[in-house]
């Protein structure tokens, strides 16, 4: 078989200095999407008549809930057997290793907590942060691309990517037989199909909430989010690489993965709540 391919070997740092220090493109973008989501998040304050002392302490409130709950949902979810034997790596965050189904519940948590605290409608707010984490998602995975990892299975297609820089995973075998069957094989750039997905979300919601606000139910924009967001990983994930040894025999026994797993739930949350909405949720403007 005669793969085509695009290169890629690009250098996860932007700037360095020594061989751990510096900043990494990853970095920069998860932080371009909290910088952005604040802008966007401003507007939609300023329209409702919030003040920007609001949206600070609610700026903190998620970038706590993100990273913790990115961190801790890694550490339980892909890597606990290691983790459970090491719990001081657990706030090593600079070695890596964030889980978007735990940032998701971390920013649940967060948002819950502010709500209460503010006396703001949960389901109001959401939807609003709701629309800036499609965005947020979408850089994350531009940093995993520029870091050269999440990526999928060896593809024949003219749009693969052979990352070079992954030096963990240059021989490629056969999943059925486990033969060898070539390295730095062109792959699927899973974070492209899936950073492309929640951008195409994100423009969506975010027109749905600027066109037709006075007019959707509280609820219906975060609803949204769940059912789109959660089925794009879902299929997606088919095309990955397992990021743990224990999901080998995860799939041979039950066909999916650990992030098809978790984006289960957040999936049929999101119909719930749709069809909550539709038949008892009340208009923003009420």
């Amino acid at each position: 078989m005669i793969f085509h391919s695009i290169t890629w070997d690009v250098n996860p740092w932007l700037v360095q200095f020594g061989d751990s220090f510096g900043v990494r493109w990853y970095g920069l973008l998860f932080a371009s999407g909290f910088l952005f989501g604040y802008f966007i998040f401003n507007r939609f304050f300023k329209k409702d008549g919030f003040t920007t002392e609001m949206l600070d302490q609610l700026t903190i409130y998620l970038a706590l809930g993100t990273i913790i709950g990115a961190r801790l949902g890694h550490c339980l979810f892909y890597d606990f057997a290691y983790y459970s034997k090491n719990p001081l790596e657990i706030l090593m965050v600079w070695k890596g290793g964030l889980a978007s189904h735990g940032g998701a519940i971390g920013v649940l948590t967060a948002l819950y907590m502010y709500s209460r605290k503010t006396k703001m409608s949960f389901l109001w707010l959401i939807d609003r942060v709701t629309v800036v984490t499609a965005l947020a998602a979408f850089f994350i995975r531009m940093g995993n691309l520029m870091n050269s990892e999440i990526y999928g299975r060896p593809t024949d297609l003219p749009w693969g990517f052979s990352f070079l820089r992954d030096r963990s995973r240059t021989n490629f075998f056969d999943s059925e037989t486990g033969e060898l069957i070539g390295q730095h094989l062109p792959c699927h750039p899973t974070q492209l199909y899936e950073g492309l997905s929640y951008l195409v979300i994100f423009i969506l919601l975010f027109w749905l909430i600027r066109k037709y606000a006075p007019k959707l139910k509280e609820g219906f924009i975060f609803s949204l989010f769940l059912i789109t967001a959660f089925t794009a990983r879902f299929l997606i994930e088919y095309l990955k690489y397992e990021q743990s040894d224990f999901e080998v025999n995860m799939i041979s026994n039950m066909h999916i993965n650990m992030g098809q797993l978790l984006s289960l739930p957040f999936f049929f949350a999101g119909v719930a709540l749709l069809i909550w909405v539709l038949k008892k949720g009340k208009l923003t403007e009420e």
